[in-house]
């Protein structure tokens, strides 16, 4: 299982309805709308690389009012 952070800019305004929207998508285990650099972070789990890149391309992506995406898998060191 592969564990990874969705940091999402939005549109002004959009951030909660971005959120959750997010929350909803399978896959996703958290979204919350924060402050800072960024208007979203999304914690979000798959079975391995390929699929979390689908997860966030086909399916996070799409979501009306998001600008930008920055994925962060998650590593153990």
């Amino acid at each position: 299982m592969v564990h990874a952070y969705i940091l999402v800019q939005t549109e002004v305004g959009k951030a909660a309805a971005v959120a959750a929207e997010i929350a909803g998508i399978p896959g996703v285990t958290t979204a919350e709308d924060v402050t800072g650099p960024y208007d979203v972070i999304v914690r979000a789990e798959a079975d391995n690389v390929d699929l979390l890149g689908q997860l966030v391309v086909s399916r996070v992506q799409n979501v009306e009012g998001i600008t930008r995406t920055l994925t962060c898998p998650v590593v153990k060191l």
